[in-house]
């Protein structure tokens, strides 16, 4: 593939993500954002691939470098919608409050 179809493409991909994300209610993030941790996973398999089949020191760093940032953004991801289902969890315990 050439540089400037990869950067078409690219370019391409985030102006649809952002105008995806963009028009999704408040009340459907949480959904949305466990769905985002799913392709979080498949983006780090498909660096951890590419990082296998790297040959010069650049690939290699450039597979290291997607890897850490898929890796970061799976965790992250996790932990953000960990703390968004919290915010939904009663204080007081099932069943009512005093007796």
């Amino acid at each position: 593939m050439d540089g400037f179809v990869a950067l078409y493409v690219f370019m391409l991909a985030a102006f649809t993500g952002y105008e995806i994300i963009g028009r999704v209610p408040v009340i459907l993030h949480t959904p949305l954002m466990s769905g985002s941790n799913f392709i979080h996973g498949i983006v780090l398999v498909g660096a951890m691939i590419a990082l296998g089949h790297a040959t010069t020191p650049l690939e290699t760093a450039i597979g290291f470098i997607g890897v850490l940032l898929g890796a970061g953004n799976a965790a992250g991801g996790y932990v953000a919608t960990a703390r968004m289902l919290e915010m939904f969890k009663s204080s007081t315990p099932a069943g009512g409050g005093k007796h």
